[in-house]
């Protein structure tokens, strides 16, 4: 089982869910280096960010196109993997905080699931086939990245996750270099799917398929 915090209708600012993720990691670790049996539960949180750029640990600025005195939105740096990504309205962001010693210690496989999560949506929710693309980490539609993912692994407990443009304004992209890939787009489903379409009507639909895949590629009941 895993406990789920649907916020996907509701802007959070980016500080305030890393604190909250960060005080659910640390929860997590205290009940089990105390040996309670495991009290805690996994949880995942699916919520929206107020415009916000943020960096990995290793991030580079070189992939700024502007002073990181004065940012065109908030700018942080994080201890997540992964250069710099743009979070916004329209973008559905979701935050596994795992225990991987109840799914498999392996990074990579955990990687390569949440493509999975992202990709399985996708097709369940517009018939749209996404892929991952050598030597990257994310989910394309031919040329367009459409989601990023960037996460941290402490003690084996996941935090930080997956972000997927949904109705999102891909205009603050144009800021970075998202990811620090300069060959490849990015992208967002109203773009592939209905320009025009209800932002509102879109989110509620493709974040049900979201919730859905996860609890397929995870095998746990939310």
């Amino acid at each position: 089982r895993c406990q789920c915090y649907d916020l996907y209708d509701q802007l959070v600012p980016y500080t305030d869910a890393w604190r909250w993720q960060k005080s659910i990691v640390a929860d997590y670790a205290k009940a089990l280096s105390q040996d309670q049996g495991s009290p805690a539960l996994d949880t995942v949180i699916l919520l929206q960010h107020t415009p916000v750029y943020t960096m990995g640990t290793g991030s580079s600025s070189k992939f700024l196109n502007f002073a990181t005195d004065d940012p065109p939105h908030e700018l942080h740096v994080t201890e997540r993997g992964g250069e710099v990504t743009y979070h916004g309205p329209g973008q559905l962001v979701m935050y596994p905080i795992l225990n991987l010693r109840n799914y498999k210690l392996d990074l990579h496989w955990y990687l390569r699931a949440l493509e999975e999560v992202v990709i399985r949506a996708l097709w369940s929710a517009y018939s749209l086939r996404a892929s991952r693309v050598d030597g990257f980490t994310g989910v394309w539609i031919g040329e367009e990245k459409l989601a990023a993912i960037g996460v941290r692994v402490s003690k084996w407990i996941t935090f930080h996750g997956l972000a997927l443009n949904v109705t999102t304004d891909l205009s603050p992209f144009s800021k970075i270099v998202p990811c620090g890939i300069r060959d490849k787009a990015v992208g967002s489903v109203a773009k592939l799917v209905d320009p025009a379409s209800s932002n509102t009507a879109m989110l509620n639909h493709v974040h049900r398929h979201l919730l859905q895949a996860f609890s397929d590629v995870f095998n746990t009941e939310l």
